[in-house]
């Protein structure tokens, strides 16, 4: 292999690992992907605003802060109370920063 196809390829190996952290960063920075990706539409709705259930909150347009807390501390352990023994797990693997992104796209939803 000469000089030059060694340099292409590692030319194309770095744009190549740049496309996929670039991709990375925009999944994690999109509220609407992470919302469904993260099954919260499997009992929220689509939107946060049509709970598949009488018990569960609606979550769009909560204010972020409260959103944000309230995911943080299901996952955690704080909140025990109501369904979040049934949340806990679904959350278990979510992020601060995931949960972040969610939460602030649910307040924008109205």
């Amino acid at each position: 292999m000469n000089r030059a196809t060694r340099t292409i390829g590692t030319v194309s190996l770095i744009l190549g690992t740049l496309t996929l952290v670039l991709a990375a960063h925009v999944a994690a920075t999109d509220g609407a992907s992470l919302y469904k990706a993260k099954s919260c539409h499997t009992c929220h709705g689509e939107n946060g605003s049509h709970p598949i259930a009488p018990g569960y909150p609606v979550i769009a347009g909560q204010n972020a802060k409260y959103l944000l807390r309230q995911m943080i501390d299901i996952r955690d352990g704080s909140r025990t109370n109501g369904l979040s023994s049934t949340m806990k797990a679904v959350v278990a693997s979510v992020t601060d920063q995931e949960f972040s992104v969610i939460a602030e796209w649910l307040t924008e939803k109205y």
